[in-house]
């Protein structure tokens, strides 16, 4: 455990590849901020704006940058959670192979996830990838974040699971309105597309919003 907030942040820089002018500026103050905090130790304290942003760009715990260990369990307690569905959507030949789920699996910050959609919770699920037709985008074990409030009735371009032969597949979807057809993707072009689909015949499940994956 770091209990040193300037040490942390210099190894974090390090780690990263940030510099202090650029988290300085990220915070809004002069260019200097970080460096006179960590070197100098001026100020003596992170205010608790900076703290925040900080703890939020680099994903860690705000206590970790000298904030009460109170405001970790609030920020916990805010979080929202999200199911994992007992589906796999493939990303291969096709599948629908049942999985542990149908319980919380992640939980996200209710601000952030505002940014990504406007759909309530009830309307997200987690899905586990299989396959690697839509690799390198997508790979096999990735979890993606599915908004099933943005499904056919709002098709555009982008990336969605579709249920394809009571199989659910995740795929990119280039839409051609004058034709009024759709081509299925996969990103992987070893695959080969599906063109010319009408768009009675693409069966939505929802739009793929977020992915996940564990770095080898």
């Amino acid at each position: 455990m770091w209990s040193d907030p300037r040490k942390l942040i210099e190894r974090l820089c390090a780690e990263r590849g940030e510099d202090f002018a650029g988290l300085s500026r990220m915070l809004g103050r002069n260019p200097a901020y970080i460096q006179q905090f960590v070197r100098r130790g001026v100020p003596k304290r992170l205010g608790e704006s900076e703290r925040r942003k900080l703890a939020r760009y680099f994903a860690i715990p705000e206590s970790l940058l000298g904030g009460p260990q109170e405001e970790d369990e609030e920020a916990a307690a805010r979080l929202i959670p999200v199911s994992r569905s007992p589906v796999r959507a493939s990303a291969g030949p096709g599948a629908f192979a049942l999985d542990d789920g149908g319980r919380p699996y992640f939980a996200f910050d209710p601000r952030w996830l505002k940014t990504l959609t406007a759909s309530p919770t009830n309307l997200l699920s987690i899905i586990r990838v299989e396959g690697d037709s839509m690799a390198a985008t997508l790979n096999a074990g990735d979890d993606i974040l599915v908004d099933h409030g943005d499904s056919a009735e709002r098709l555009r371009d982008g990336i969605y699971v579709l249920r394809s032969d009571e199989a659910l597949v995740v795929k990119r979807l280039a839409l051609h309105p004058i034709a009024g057809t759709v081509t299925v993707q996969s990103d992987n072009r070893a695959y080969p597309d599906w063109p010319d689909c009408k768009f009675d015949e693409i069966q939505c499940i929802g739009r793929v919003i977020w992915a996940g994956r564990k770095i080898h």
